[in-house]
């Protein structure tokens, strides 16, 4: 059945350009050194999503590209917002490791107070690997963050965490497995490989109407999508999803970030969302 077309709420991004991006090393298996990246390419596919945001009614910041950190650009892994409270990241690896200070640069000067930033104990990816609902924070682990993250960030956002473990290496940051569509409303879709048999048993009881991922679509990163409620910004080449988005009453929008899956990222790696205080956008 058809559902009736569901409402959008404005949202508030922070995104980072590729000014800098390259592929010179691996950390994950969509990494090759080998195959070169078109720059000039990268940063229209880049401009693209960030205008399609703006026309969509959303408000994008931008945060300053450091030369030295190609992967900047997913600005997703950066730090996790809720209820205007900052967690930052604390990366697995040393090639990103740098990153972290500058996104909370970012926030000490853009509005939020230091008493709601904080520089965490553990290792965690940002929105890499928490995913917020209405009722909880769903938090990956197994390749990047620690599990010790998951309760840092209960503790801190005062909200239930719920921690899934991934087991498929292609889909190394929950990010890449699953994405909430309605935070409002508790509707995620997700790909039920990429999870142990444990939390894939949690994901089946806590989503039941859950729309679940082919493979085929899992691995066009179909599922590094963001959402504002009816809108689902997703990999053009995740075709499998669209007709299932559409018949639950969402919008898919086809997005090219073909030149930025080379460094393992689409949509969502590239998007951060910023719920709730700070200083308004002025770009």
């Amino acid at each position: 059945m058809r559902h009736t077309p569901r409402e959008a709420s404005p949202r508030r991004y922070l995104m980072c350009p590729p000014t800098h991006f390259k592929v010179t090393y691996s950390i994950n298996p969509w990494m090759d050194p080998t195959k070169p990246v078109d720059l000039p390419l990268a940063l229209a596919q880049w401009e693209d999503l960030r205008d399609r945001y703006r026309a969509l009614g959303h408000t994008v910041e931008l945060l300053d590209p450091s030369p030295g950190l190609p992967d900047m650009v997913f600005a997703a892994n950066g730090a996790t917002v809720v209820d205007g409270r900052v967690l930052g990241a604390k990366f697995a690896y040393p090639e990103r490791s740098a990153e972290a200070a500058a996104h909370l640069d970012w926030f000490r000067r853009n509005g939020y107070p230091d008493a709601d930033v904080r520089e965490p104990d553990h290792v965690n990816e940002g929105e890499g690997d928490f995913a917020v609902t209405a009722s909880w924070i769903l938090a990956g682990r197994g390749f990047r963050s620690s599990p010790l993250s998951h309760d840092e960030a209960q503790e801190f956002f005062g909200r239930p965490v719920i921690g899934l473990e991934l087991v498929d290496p292609r889909y190394y940051h929950l990010d890449t497995a699953l994405c909430v569509l309605d935070d409002a409303r508790d509707d995620v879709m997700y790909f039920p490989d990429a999870f142990s048999p444990g939390s894939r048993a949690v994901l089946e009881r806590l989503f039941p109407g859950a729309l679940i991922a082919t493979d085929q679509d899992a691995a066009a990163l179909g599922l590094n999508a963001v959402s504002d409620g009816r809108h689902v910004l997703l990999p053009q080449a995740a075709v499998g999803l669209y007709d299932p988005l559409r018949e639950r009453g969402y919008e898919p929008i086809g997005m090219d970030l073909g030149e930025l899956l080379k460094g393992g990222g689409s949509v969502k790696c590239c998007t951060q969302e910023l719920r709730g205080q700070g200083r308004p956008a002025h770009r």
